[in-house]
């Protein structure tokens, strides 16, 4: 290793392109010493791991309905916010 050493704060700039295996070999070597050192680095690695593998499971169909257990004020609340983002602020979706 070349001594140089990341930063938590750097580690978490860099998960994609970590992950998408774009980091030069310096920059991913100070990224692999810096896991072997702070487990909490590894935890927010590990659920950035899980949270983009579920968010592309949910975009497969993108067309498919929303699962029975998602509660109803969570499809509602997120439709309204939709709703508002594309400029249409009249009120709830129906």
């Amino acid at each position: 290793m070349t001594g140089r050493r990341l930063t938590c704060r750097e580690l978490i700039e860099f998960v994609m392109d970590y992950l998408d295996g774009a980091l030069p070999n310096e920059e991913r070597e100070a990224f692999d010493f810096h896991l072997g050192v702070c487990p909490d680095c590894v935890t927010y690695l590990e659920s950035y791991r899980e949270t983009s593998r579920l968010s592309a499971e949910a975009a497969r169909d993108p067309d498919a309905d929303v699962p029975e257990d998602v509660p109803e004020d969570l499809v509602r609340a997120i439709l309204d916010a939709r709703a508002r983002r594309a400029g249409n602020s009249s009120g709830p979706v129906e």
